[in-house]
């Protein structure tokens, strides 16, 4: 009996229950693979010869601009405000996270509002120096503008993850470049630059999955990709199997691009080993003009990215809140924010439950369960919506079937779908999170409450949540501001006639009515710079 108990030791209620959030979380995955073996739509042949190569060739054009524009902002952003000391730089350190709080698409049209003939740079310009212009300044309804909207607004993935790495480096090694004759751009890219190559890597990665991601900033700009493919042959081609076989492609060079990160990292540390490392001292400039050339380049790329979008809201705010702003939006806004609320405190449960049942097993195999289930991030929303929905539609015509036709469509096409889909896309934001205070806890504590026969669940519910209820907050409202910001899986996946900050805001504009949609794009915007402070704290922690 003994050896029986043994033998089933590692299966248990939490394990299945890990197991069963897994395939919760690949059913997306699982279901386009297992689609593609049927043949493709109609509309499959005319998408291969006369759209496929240009969703190939915008994307991997997206991919590489974009690459190219956060790599240098975030980089060297990051390098300024960890090596060199300059006025303003402890603001400018989390100041400069703020336009992740910007959706990329709610930059873009701003952005088109600033430059615009009514805008208020030519307003400016025809007031005071009777300058005028026909159309607008610059034209960024293109490639070009798409790149740029998606550079200023994802940076910061790129700019978190090197400033915390540029901060742990030691000062030995550069202050031995120095000594040697080295000068500091040959400090900067020959030791600091590759020993955060890890870094800018995960970052850049980060940000590319981003870019598959994005629907709202392509579709206004005109690009079509993968993403705007997928929504043509859903909605305008009513071809759901050509919109599969074109997620899978998308889901195939997601996983690519996780691979080729994993692979240029290998096994090589790009660490120092030496105890007894101490972070470098930061340079002040011996003049004046220095250090405010630095303080100059971090407030322009804070201007052009955050301020001055965020002014163009609250212009278009001040001219249209009276007539946009009433019950409905009252409605709209608790709306989003209880969806958002609900699906994020799902996700928290599930994380803990997933990192509660690693924790209790013995087997390391369960710790991969529980890494694997928080991999939605990586995938598309409109990926993980078409993943979810197609099984969903067949188990609605399966109970349809049972109940003769006497229940309608009660899973697809209702919230419950979208909340599904949200746990999938965001579990990884809120596992990381909670994550991070299961590790500062430390197993001990919860060994000596099981030896003094408490059981799992009362040892998690007396000692484990009380010790780590500051970051299952910080997950709750990470996971909330996301979904929040959610676009193409809320428009794939929402109900009839149901819509929330982010679908509205997307319709409005859509709809040229973009300087009303900006009430809804404000209050996104607004609620996103919340969670800034946290995550400045989690990467800085307490150094100044």
């Amino acid at each position: 009996m003994k050896k029986s108990k043994k033998s089933i030791y590692w299966w248990n209620k939490w394990t299945a229950g890990a197991v069963v959030i897994l395939l919760l979380v690949l059913t997306p995955i699982f279901t386009i693979l297992i689609e593609l073996f049927h043949s493709p739509g109609e509309h499959w042949q005319h998408i291969v010869t006369n759209l496929l190569p240009t969703y190939f060739s915008n994307s991997l054009i997206l991919l590489f601009g974009v690459g190219i524009g956060t790599f240098i902002l975030g980089v060297s952003m990051a390098w300024f405000v960890s090596v060199y000391e300059f006025p303003g730089r402890k603001y400018f350190e989390w100041l400069l996270i703020l336009p992740l709080a910007f959706p990329s698409y709610m930059m873009g049209y701003s952005y088109v509002g600033i430059l615009e003939y009514t805008g208020p740079i030519q307003a400016f310009l025809r007031n005071n120096f009777d300058i005028q212009f026909k159309g607008a300044i610059i034209d960024i309804m293109n490639m070009p503008g798409a790149i740029f909207i998606l550079s200023i607004s994802l940076f910061p993935y790129v700019y978190v993850i090197c400033r915390a790495s540029f901060m742990r480096q030691s000062s030995e090694l550069q202050e031995a470049a120095l000594l040697l004759g080295s000068n500091r751009w040959r400090v900067f890219t020959k030791i600091a630059l590759p020993m955060a190559r890890p870094a800018v890597a995960g970052g850049i990665a980060l940000v590319g999955m981003e870019v598959l991601n994005d629907y709202g900033t392509v579709k206004y700009f005109g690009v079509d990709t993968f993403t705007s493919g997928i929504f043509r042959a859903w909605f305008s081609f009513g071809d759901i199997n050509t919109a599969i076989h074109l997620s899978a492609i998308l889901t195939l060079i997601v996983l690519l691009l996780i691979w080729l990160e994993n692979f240029q990292r290998g096994s090589r540390n790009w660490t120092t080993q030496s105890a007894s490392s101490r972070p470098a001292l930061r340079i002040v400039p011996k003049h004046w003009s220095g250090r405010w050339l630095y303080t100059g380049l971090s407030a322009f790329v804070l201007m052009i990215s955050f301020i001055m979008p965020l002014s163009q809201l609250f212009y278009w705010v001040a001219l249209t809140w009276r007539n946009v702003v009433d019950s409905e939006f009252g409605i709209l806004i608790l709306r989003s924010f209880s969806l958002a609320i609900g699906s994020a405190v799902a996700i928290a449960i599930l994380s803990i439950f997933l990192l509660y049942a690693t924790r209790l097993s013995p087997l390391r195999w369960t710790r991969h369960i529980a890494r694997s289930a928080s991999m939605g991030y990586a995938i598309p929303g409109a990926v993980i919506a078409v993943g979810v929905m197609i099984p969903m539609m067949k188990l609605d015509r399966f109970i349809s079937w049972v109940t003769a036709d006497q229940v309608g469509m009660i899973l697809s096409g209702t919230l419950f779908i979208m909340v599904i889909a949200y746990i999938v896309r965001f579990m990884a934001v809120g596992y990381n999170a909670i994550d991070a205070g299961f590790q500062k806890t430390g197993a001990s504590v919860n060994e000596v409450a099981r030896s003094l026969g408490a059981s799992p669940v009362r040892t998690l519910w007396k000692i484990d949540l009380p010790l780590i209820r500051n970051s299952i907050a910080a997950a709750i409202l990470l996971a909330f501001v996301d979904i929040l910001k959610e676009l193409p899986l809320t428009l794939i996946l929402r109900p009839f006639n149901f819509n929330t900050l982010a679908t509205k805001a997307f319709d409005m504009a859509t709809n040229e009515m973009i300087a009303e949609s900006a009430n809804a794009s404000l209050v996104v915007v607004l609620t996103g710079v919340i969670p800034i402070i946290i995550l400045n704290n989690v990467i800085g922690g307490k150094r100044s």
